[in-house]
């Protein structure tokens, strides 16, 4: 019986629903290997357009399993070590999935849940969501999740969170930079959909580029070589039979190709 369901709707939407609920899905080696495959799989489907993430029951994540951790004190320093590069790829995994990906939280995002939403493109919390880096309560550091965290985040908010360990509301992580939207619990699906619908709009190819001009843009000083870059990936764009039908489209004043009809889905 698996713990993480995937679906994919006629319109590209893929869902990863965590599905341990009476565990507030907190995950093990396990579920992440789980998620590690998916990722990697949705993200080379050509039908996928979006990527949702989700939880079931009254939790988003609580993070870490509790029975994983116990077995985990007891593991040599290697066996440590080989067990956080499995939680380790499956962030980077899900960070680098050239494909929109959306964070649908709701109640406890805590620990490891918060690297969930961090390796996200876009999160969107329901009001009464709650958010949690314990780490240090436990004598830990958010180690693995921390590359994310702290990108969306910032320094100065980390050096709090991580340090405090202290719960924060939806408003405090929306203040923060880590989640996008806040919304009234019953309006969460509503607000997803509204995100879907604009995400098809773009075109795919340009959504993966554009995610990719992220990653090789951020922190990087404006030199020569990243002028360069940026133009030739902006001239390889245009040539495309992507760039070429989407200018078009706009001109004359249409839809384009990637564009469902209304109720075709």
């Amino acid at each position: 019986m698996t713990d993480v369901l995937a679906t994919v709707d006629q319109a590209g939407v893929a869902t990863v629903t965590l599905d341990r609920p009476a565990l507030h899905n907190a995950f093990n080696e396990g579920v992440i290997a789980e998620l590690t495959q998916l990722f990697d799989q949705l993200g080379a489907d050509p039908d996928v357009r979006v990527i949702l993430l989700k939880g079931n029951g009254p939790s988003f994540s609580a993070g870490a399993d509790l029975d994983w951790m116990r077995r985990m004190a007891g593991y040599t320093r290697d066996q440590n070590h080989a067990d956080a590069l499995g939680l380790a790829t499956m962030l980077r995994t899900l960070n680098r999935v050239p494909k929109p990906t959306i964070a649908v939280v709701h109640g406890a995002a805590f620990g490891g849940g918060v690297g969930l939403v961090a390796c996200c493109d876009i999160a969107v919390a329901a009001e009464g969501a709650t958010f949690c880096l314990s780490e240090v309560k436990l004598g830990l550091i958010p180690a693995t999740i921390g590359p994310y965290v702290v990108a969306a985040m910032g320094e100065r908010a980390c050096r709090r969170y991580f340090l405090t360990a202290e719960r924060f509301s939806a408003a405090e992580a929306q203040a923060a930079g880590l989640v996008h939207q806040v919304v009234p619990a019953e309006q969460l699906n509503e607000a997803v959909a509204t995100l879907v619908k604009r995400l098809a709009e773009g075109g795919p190819h340009a959504q993966m580029a554009a995610k990719a001009l992220v990653f090789d843009c951020a922190n990087q000083p404006v030199t020569d070589a990243l002028i360069s870059d940026t133009a030739e990936r902006i001239a390889r764009i245009r040539a495309s039979d992507e760039g070429r039908e989407g200018v078009s489209a706009f001109l004359e004043k249409r839809k384009a190709a990637w564009v469902q009809p209304a109720g075709d889905k």
